[in-house]
């Protein structure tokens, strides 16, 4: 059996979900009205990301430090 398979009780293989989800921390570079414009902490050469603000805290405004895990962003203390 591959690395990242697991055999069901009905005998096929299927894929397994790699649960370890990666930390990472933004700034809030520039909002553009419904989208935000967030910049990694630990990249500055990266590219921005272009984040729907529904996905984002409501109180964000520029220069807002925030965390990504878990699928969600949080406003960093």
């Amino acid at each position: 059996m591959a690395a990242g398979l697991r055999l069901h009780a009905d005998g096929r293989e299927r894929k397994t979900q790699n649960m370890q989800m990666e930390t990472l921390y933004f700034y809030v570079k520039q909002i553009d009205g419904d989208y935000a414009h967030l910049q990694r902490l630990d990249d500055p050469a990266a590219e921005p990301r272009l984040v729907a603000r529904a996905l984002l805290p409501p109180e964000i405004m520029e220069g807002t430090k925030l965390k990504y895990e878990w699928l969600q962003y949080e406003i960093m203390e």
